[in-house]
């Protein structure tokens, strides 16, 4: 089930460097938001404070408030791993597991998670393959390496791995940035198709790829090198690109920096 993400007060941190400073937003179930910026304003660090990967990195640290409907994903007693089942994570190169199989890169998670009878993870691996738009074309090599499939197939087996546990909750951190034209296509259909079932937020450079795939778009930038990265405004996709409210933001859709 789609959940809905409300953030307020957020800073992270790298040790004492502050990345992005007094993040607020509302970001709505059963949509896709796209995170758009120049380089280094802190959007993969903010896309990573989503699922607590942020405290992955070393020195890395978070304040402020990031609810999960109800729940409130830095509080005391909350297990990190759990909040990463909820919201699942696709990063800007396809990394399936490279010893493992197709079917045992979908399968991973729930191994991972619990037991499984064969029947059950044969259903499973089907279905998150299907909604990965990937059955198809992989039904007859599932026990063939996943890493030998082309780079849009290994981003969408990524996908369907992500999926296969049934997160509320589905970041992509520029996901098409390595793959080519008609692979960029078929993933961003897919999103199309997965924001039925999940809350999605897109990390992306491609200011045309934002406006084809999200609802809301939230514009991103410093106020000067080696300052935090701020959120500027957040909005409607469509208002974003047609009449935003701040002028940095029509700059930077325009080309004039970034």
């Amino acid at each position: 089930m789609a959940k809905r993400i409300d953030v307020s007060g957020l800073n992270a941190y790298y040790n004492s460097f502050l990345a992005i400073e007094d993040i607020s937003m509302t970001i709505e179930p059963r949509s896709v938001t796209a995170f758009i910026g120049p380089s280094g304003c802190g959007k993969s660090t903010f896309l990573r404070t989503l699922n607590r990967m942020h405290e992955v990195t070393p020195g890395g640290r978070v304040e402020g408030k990031v609810m999960l409907d109800s729940e409130d994903l830095y509080g005391s007693g909350v297990d990190p791993v759990a909040v990463r089942r909820e919201v699942g994570m696709v990063f800007q190169r396809p990394n399936p597991f490279p010893t493992m199989s197709v079917y045992d890169n979908v399968a991973a998670g729930l191994r991972l998670n619990g037991k499984y009878k064969k029947s059950d993870l044969d259903d499973i691996v089907e279905k998150s393959l299907r909604g990965a738009n990937l059955w198809n074309e992989v039904k007859d090599r599932l026990h063939k390496p996943g890493a030998g499939l082309s780079g849009g197939q290994q981003q969408r087996l990524c996908i369907a791995r992500a999926i296969a546990v049934e997160p509320n909750v589905l970041l992509m951190d520029e996901p098409c940035s390595a793959l080519d034209p008609i692979s960029t296509l078929a993933v961003e259909d897919l999103i199309g198709e997965l924001k039925e079932r999940f809350t999605i937020v897109i990390v992306t450079h491609n200011m045309q790829q934002a406006a084809r795939v999200s609802d809301r778009t939230a514009f991103f930038n410093l106020a000067a090198v080696g300052k935090p990265g701020r959120l500027v405004e957040i909005d409607d996709t469509e208002r974003i690109f047609s009449n935003p409210s701040v002028q940095a933001t029509e700059d930077y859709i325009s080309g004039r920096f970034g």
